[in-house]
This record gives C-alpha cells, sequence and structure tokens, in this order.
C-alpha cells in the first residue's frame, strides 16, 4: 500500500540512493528488512558502502536526459557526493579514460544508449560498470546488447544489470510527471498521428504509470471513463500488471522483492488509480491562479523545480540594474514546503515573519557574543568563548536560512512585479465567479486596455469563460468575439479548436459551489505581514520599475483569500474515493466508469485499438462499438478508499495538484475533528507538468489550425 508514512518522493529518493550504493543495503538494514516493511510499509535507509580503507566507494555516474531530470529534481551534487559520486556526466557527452574507478549508469534502455554503453566498455574507459535502466529492458534488446559485449569482447567489465523503474519525474511530494513533453496533449488528439505513433505513445505512458506502481509498492484497483486513451492505457496497465504477476517468480510486488509491498492485502486497504483524459477539464490548464507553487508555475515558467528571476545587483543602488539568478525548489527548502500550497498574500506574509524571527535571533547572537554583527563574530577575540562556541555551532544554519528567505524574497519580487504589470489579481476575481459573467460583460473585459499587458491572459480568460458558461454563443456572436482577440493581437487558433470539444467538455465538467463563504478581510490582521514586505519591496524600486502605483497593488490583493471550491478532476476523486460523502451529480459522471483489478481473474478488459481511442472519436460518440472493459458492480461503484493515484493523460495542472491536496487535507479525519476515519492521500500525476502559455499556444493552437 502506499505508505502513510513516505511520499513518493521518499521513496523515490531511497530508490536512487541504494543505485548510487551499487545496490547494496547496510547489513543493519537487510536484516531488519521485514520487520520494517511489514509494521509501517518503510523503506530501510541505505548507508554509504566502505571500501577497504573506509571510505566511501568512489565511482562515476553516467545518465541520459531523464536520468538527469529524475536526479536533479529530487538531489543535489552534494548529496551524489555524499554516495561516493566523484564526477556526473551525460552519456552522450564527450567523456574520458578514468582508469581503475567504477561507472554507474542510470539511463533509459534505448538503441542508441545500449550502443555507447557497449562503445565504453570496449574502449575501457572506466574499470567496473554497474548498468541500470530506468525501466525494464526487452528481451530482444537485452539479446542484441549481450551479443554485441560479446563480440568486443568486455563482458567481464559489467558486474550489475539492473532494472530499477523509476523513468517518472518527482517535482513535490505527491507530484510527479512521466516528462513526456508538453506536446503530449496535441499527440494524443491530433489527426496527423498515425496509429502506430499513438500507440507507442500510449505504451510509454503505460510504462512510465508501472514504475510509479512498482515504486508505491501496491497493485491498485484501476478506474478509468469509457473510451479515448485513458480506456486503452488503463487496459494495458491492466495487462501489464496481470502479466508480471503471472510470469514473475519473484514479482515487484511479493513479500520477497526488495520493495516493501502490501500488493497481497484485501481490496480495501489497496489504493485506487484514476486515470482520466485531459479533455475532462481544460480550465485547470488555463486559469490564474492565488498559490505560491501556481504562481511561480506561470509566471515564473517554473521547469524541474528550477525558476530564474531577474535580481538586483545591488540591492542599495538599484541604477546597477539587475543580473538573472536560477533558483532550485526543492525538499530541503523549509519555505518552500511549508507555504507553497498557500495563497501569495500569506506567503508574503510569511516571509516578513520569518525575516523576522531571522533578526531576533542574529541580534541574541551578537549581544551574547559582544559583537556588532554575524559577519564580525569569526573575527572577535572577546567575545566569550562559549558563546562564541555557541554561536560558531549555530552560523551555518542561520546563514543558510537567511539565504533561503532571501531567495524567496526575490522570487516574492519578481511574482509582485508579474502581478502587476499583467493585472493578475484581476484576473483571478474574475475568474472565481466567471460562469455569471454576461457576454457584454467579457467583451468589455477583452476591450479594456487596462487589464495588463500580456494579451494571451485575455485569451485565457475567454476560453474559460466559453467554457463555463451556460449561455449559448451564436454564430455572429463567436465572429465579434473572435474579432476583439484578433484586434489585441492574439492568435485565436485555439478558440477554433475549443469550439470543437466544447460540447464535450461541458458534459465532463462539474462546477462546484465554494464549500466556504468568500472572506473578506476586516482588520487586515492576516495581511499584516504583506502590508510590511510591501514596504520593503517598494523601498527597494521605488526608483526603479515599479514605480509609485506599487502600493496600489497591494492594496488591490488584499481581500483575495481563495476560497475552498473543488475542480472537476478533485470531484471526480471524491466520488470514486469517498462516494458516501460525493455529491449525486459526481456521483453519476463517475457511475459507469469501467473497473481493473490486475489481481482478480473476473475484473479485465478487452484491449481497444490505436485507431477507437483517439480523443476526437470520443467528443463525436463514435465509441459506442468499442468493446468495454469491465462494469463496476454496485459494491464495487461504492467501495470506498484512502489513497488514491490520480493521472491526467494529456496534460497536468499545478492548480489540480493544489486542489486535490487541498481536498485530502479537509476531508481527513484529523482535520474534520471525526474520533476515527481514513486519512485521505492522493498522489497526483500526469503525462507532463504543462504551464498555461505553452499549452495554449502549443496544443491548442496546433490543434486549432489543423481543424481550421
Amino acid at each position: 500500500m502506499v505508505s502513510q508514512q513516505q511520499s513518493l518522493r521518499d521513496r523515490q529518493v531511497a530508490s536512487i540512493e541504494k543505485i548510487l550504493n551499487l545496490n547494496q543495503s547496510a547489513p543493519d538494514a537487510e536484516s531488519h528488512h521485514d520487520a520494517a516493511t511489514s509494521t509501517n510499509g518503510l523503506i530501510p535507509k541505505t548507508t554509504p558502502i566502505l571500501n577497504s580503507d573506509g571510505d566511501p566507494i568512489w565511482k562515476v555516474l553516467v545518465f541520459d536526459d531523464m536520468g538527469r531530470d529524475m536526479i536533479s529534481s529530487v538531489l543535489r551534487v552534494n548529496d551524489l557526493r555524499g554516495w561516493g559520486v566523484t564526477i556526473h556526466l551525460h552519456i552522450n557527452s564527450q567523456r574520458h579514460q578514468i582508469p581503475d574507478v567504477p561507472v554507474l549508469y542510470l539511463v533509459e534502455p534505448t538503441p542508441a544508449n545500449l550502443k555507447t554503453i557497449a562503445s565504453d566498455l570496449s574502449r575501457n574507459l572506466y574499470s567496473d560498470a554497474y548498468i541500470n535502466f530506468l525501466y525494464s529492458i526487452s528481451r530482444l534488446a537485452m539479446e542484441d546488447f549481450a551479443a554485441e559485449i560479446a563480440s568486443a569482447g568486455c563482458a567481464e567489465s559489467i558486474v550489475q544489470v539492473y532494472d530499477q523503474y523509476l523513468n517518472f519525474i518527482v517535482a513535490e511530494p505527491d507530484l510527479f510527471s512521466l516528462s513526456l513533453g508538453t506536446d503530449t496533449y496535441c499527440r494524443l488528439n491530433s489527426a496527423a498521428t498515425t496509429d502506430e505513433q499513438l500507440d507507442n505513445l500510449v505504451d510509454q505512458i503505460v510504462i512510465g504509470l508501472f514504475s510509479v506502481v512498482v515504486t508505491t509498492g501496491t497493485i491498485p484497483i484501476i478506474r478509468c471513463p469509457k473510451g479515448g486513451p485513458a480506456e486503452m492505457i488503463a487496459a494495458k496497465l491492466d495487462r501489464k500488471l496481470r502479466d508480471h504477476i503471472l510470469n514473475s517468480k519473484d514479482n515487484l510486488f511479493s513479500g520477497g522483492s526488495q520493495r516493501p509491498s502490501s500488493a497481497a492485502g484485501p481490496t480495501s486497504s489497496r489504493p485506487v488509480l484514476i486515470i482520466v483524459d485531459r479533455s475532462v477539464d481544460l480550465v485547470p490548464m488555463l486559469s490564474h491562479s492565488w498559490t505560491y507553487q501556481s504562481l511561480v508555475h506561470d509566471v515564473l515558467k517554473m521547469r524541474l523545480n528550477r525558476i530564474t528571476v531577474e535580481s538586483p545587483i545591488d540591492n542599495n543602488n538599484p541604477e546597477r540594474g539587475t543580473a538573472k539568478k536560477s533558483y532550485d525548489l526543492n525538499s530541503n527548502d523549509f519555505f518552500w514546503t511549508r507555504n507553497s500550497g498557500l495563497p501569495f498574500p500569506q506567503v508574503a506574509e510569511d516571509i516578513d515573519t520569518e525575516l523576522g524571527r531571522y533578526k531576533e535571533e542574529a541580534a541574541d547572537i551578537t549581544r551574547k557574543t559582544g559583537a556588532s554583527s554575524l559577519e564580525d563574530l569569526q573575527n572577535d577575540s572577546n567575545a566569550s568563548a562559549t558563546h562564541l562556541k555557541n554561536a560558531i555551532i549555530l552560523l551555518p544554519a542561520l546563514r543558510e536560512r537567511k539565504a533561503t528567505l532571501d531567495m524567496h524574497m526575490n522570487i516574492a519580487t519578481a511574482l509582485l512585479k508579474g502581478i502587476k504589470d499583467r493585472q493578475l489579481d484581476k484576473y483571478y476575481e474574475v475568474e472565481e465567479t466567471i460562469n455569471k459573467m454576461s457576454k457584454s460583460q467579457i467583451l468589455d473585459f477583452l476591450n479594456d486596455a487596462d487589464k495588463g499587458t500580456d494579451p494571451l491572459d485575455k485569451l485565457r480568460l475567454f476560453i474559460i469563460w466559453f467554457l463555463s458558461t451556460e449561455l449559448e454563443v451564436s454564430r455572429n456572436e463567436m465572429t465579434r468575439f473572435e474579432e476583439t482577440l484578433a484586434k489585441i493581437g492574439v492568435d485565436i487558433a485555439p478558440v477554433q479548436y475549443v469550439k470543437r470539444v466544447r460540447e464535450f467538455t461541458r458534459m465532463t465538467m462539474m462546477t462546484s459551489a465554494p464549500t466556504q463563504q468568500a472572506q473578506q478581510s476586516t482588520g487586515n490582521e492576516i495581511f499584516r505581514g504583506f502590508s510590511s514586505i510591501s514596504n520593503r519591496f517598494t523601498d527597494r524600486f521605488k526608483d526603479g520599475a515599479l514605480g509609485t502605483n506599487f502600493e496600489n497593488l497591494i492594496s488591490g490583493v488584499k481581500n483575495l483569500i481563495p476560497v475552498n471550491k473543488d475542480l472537476t478532476l478533485t470531484k471526480i476523486t471524491e466520488s470514486l474515493m469517498d462516494p458516501a460523502s460525493a455529491s449525486s451529480s459526481a456521483i453519476a459522471k463517475t457511475e459507469d466508469y469501467l473497473y481493473y483489478d490486475p489481481r482478480s481473474a473476473n475484473a479485465r478488459g478487452t484491449m481497444p485499438a490505436a485507431s477507437q481511442v483517439r480523443q476526437q472519436s470520443n467528443i463525436q460518440g463514435g465509441m459506442s462499438g468499442l468493446a468495454p472493459g469491465v462494469q463496476a458492480s454496485f459494491g464495487q461503484r461504492r467501495q470506498g478508499f484512502s489513497e488514491a493515484l490520480v493521472f491526467t493523460v494529456g496534460g497536468g495542472s499545478m492548480d489540480e495538484y493544489g486542489n486535490l491536496q487541498e481536498w485530502a487535507q479537509r476531508t481527513s479525519a484529523a482535520s474534520t475533528g471525526a474520533p476515527s476515519g481514513p486519512k485521505r492521500r492522493v498522489i497526483y500525476g500526469s503525462t507532463d507538468l504543462v504551464n498555461a502559455e505553452d499549452f495554449l499556444m502549443g496544443d491548442l493552437a496546433r490543434l486549432g489550425k489543423e481543424s481550421g
């Protein structure tokens, strides 16, 4: 079962660390493995194996693009060094001979990678080779690789060959992507995609999902809607899991495997894997959000947990200009971990609180030592020896915390500039009640020259309204909207595609009333930090680009406290995880979802052909002749789950991830005050995380030009 103690990221990190340890566990970890996994499902902590001198075994790490992205999202260079990695190189880079040093490969088993590995071994670039494939290598590819190694006479150099099942990227504790490209939605729905290409793409998705399931340690119940890529993926994944259980003597989910597992447990203790097509709701891919992580993803184009912002060269002298700085937002960042899912004003408040706490602690240390500042401590020979010793112990942690706060100060500054330039607070406010806006109000908004500097924001808002409104839009009215959009300088190709899919998405979207009334700030207490930090921002940029209207921005966003409003995917998840609490409309939408249990002899489905699962056919209702999977019985439809993996085919949204996590926290027994009940856990994944601009002008625009 997906462990309550460990997140998906924890489990992936544990697997990577074991690879870096040459696939060996510490002796004490091995001896206690069965007891540890049987009591709490935790993966025993691996410690570096040592050579005869008591030092870690130093090694070279060679990876491809997927291996690099997978590692860089969860580990830092210092972490690699702690596991004995002296140098890490890309497999396609020019590499020189490093004799007497073992090499650790972490790559996909592609023909090009296999050929490069064989070439490395034949040239004796390294001593021993430890080969780790990110997913299972096919029998044919393995035979070809073995034949090439044998012909080169370098088979003795290979110490290990492992299938690792790690071809997915974890961005947050329970957020993953398969990194299949931001154009996956377009490829799945384009008429230009051949059946062979569609089959290959679906196979890649199935391989990635299989790896995620292996990492969680449990075979899930699979639910998906009828038709479309989701059904094809569910059916193929079901078959892959069945084949693995039947054909592997010591399978990855058995008690004897190296991974903790409860796959043999009762159905009620297993998670549910919910697979849906992106077209069930396009709105989260385009909406303007107000949470910290969504703003960073949208405004600063975060990719693989890395962002680039422009920061002043000298905070005290803005005239010196700015320079680009790159930041990594990872699990070691205490501030990001605590605030990523919060509304931006509350994040700004917490920055102010943390800066104040840092100043108090720094002042306390300097007061006790008699130094004038932290920088003077190491040079102050008059300070009390005891206080100086304590101060030196505390200094590294304090400085690291200050560096983290400075980084988030710069990120918040960049976000505030983006909010001001694009008037994002106004877009967010309008979208909160978008389905109540009339045609004339939307037209006036589009024509308003004061609504930001990026016309794509207006295009996003119009499409959201068009998909959400109950009003019918005539051909003449649509022509007028398109002319208005074209006049402000946007490509209306996405609108052409959205017009085609509107009826389908309106059938699957579920509007949700807020679970609480919108909060209004009466005393601005919740925003006291936002106001004070804005003063600092204003002081820093009063002579710079933000200008004198900065305070107007701050005052304009004070009342924007997001309300609890469940998105369509969250309501689908609720109806499948907790049908007793779900609304009747949500249950009605998921009543005919197919049911697969890879451990059952009965709950299996028929494999649909690629030509039958195109989204266009689904949209046009052309799936009626498709042989369905298993229709769930009434008991299966009303079965509850405490844990779920939710996967969107065709792109994922930070908004959906945050909304699912908020729902899981809100409905868990600990949050509701119930004496007993499930602690909900939701892992969210997608073919790739896509920001609004890429989805709009990449996927939707290309599909619109095809249909136009």
